[in-house]
């Protein structure tokens, strides 16, 4: 038992921005199972704050200051334990907006420690890939900001006039930060558009400069 705590304690060092990628992606799948539940709200406020957490001790890795990724997430985390715990969802707007500007923040700390130097370790692939889930995270809390301000902003094919999901969103950021295809929910309004738009930029430029330069270091130093 001792000898598996030792290699996961190893892995973690190692391999940090693995883990985060790792916690990003099984959140995708947590969160649609968690929030049509009775203690959904709680549950997915915990995630989130074990996630701005981790994303926190992540940052220390970087060029990135860490002082204002804890300024960033703390507020976030008392935000979202107050929403959690007693059920204060007019807070969800101002917790959000403090999301996605952390998460913005921790995905371009991971491109300056990706493009610190001129050699591509197996971590800094692994960052690549932290690095589009925090983006896609934040362009969703984003839309979740968009959606709280301005209501009717996104629209699916069910349930058209309500409000979209959290996993929803999530779906949208993932689809316009692809450039796979927007799908079944789409933005309407403006200024969603706006920021719809300014994803699928963004989505475009991350692969063609931060990914490819990372690729091709690879196969220059092999």
């Amino acid at each position: 038992m001792q000898v598996r705590h030792r290699r996961l304690l190893i892995l973690t060092r190692r391999h940090p921005s693995a883990i985060l990628l790792v916690v990003q992606l099984a959140g995708l799948l947590l969160y649609p199972l968690l929030e049509t539940t009775r203690a959904g709200p709680l549950a997915l406020s915990a995630f989130g704050i074990a996630v701005l957490i981790f994303t926190t001790g992540m940052v220390r890795r970087t060029p990135g200051l860490t002082w204002l990724s804890v300024c960033l997430a703390l507020p976030a985390i008392v935000l979202l334990v107050l929403q959690g715990v007693w059920q204060m969802h007019w807070l969800l707007p101002w917790s959000a907006a403090l999301e996605a500007l952390f998460y913005f923040y921790a995905a371009g700390s991971l491109v300056a420690y990706m493009l610190g130097d001129m050699r591509a370790t197996t971590d800094e692939l692994f960052a690549a890939g932290a690095t589009f889930t925090l983006l896609a995270w934040g362009f969703a809390y984003s839309f979740e900001v968009l959606q709280a301000v301005q209501p009717g902003s996104f629209m699916a094919a069910v349930n058209a006039e309500q409000p979209r999901t959290w996993s929803e969103l999530m779906f949208l950021s993932f689809a316009l930060l692809s450039s796979t295809g927007i799908g079944d929910v789409i933005p309407v309004r403006p200024l969603a558009r706006a920021v719809a738009s300014l994803e699928m930029f963004v989505g475009v430029m991350y692969l063609a400069a931060v990914v490819s330069r990372l690729i091709g270091l690879t196969l220059l130093r092999r």
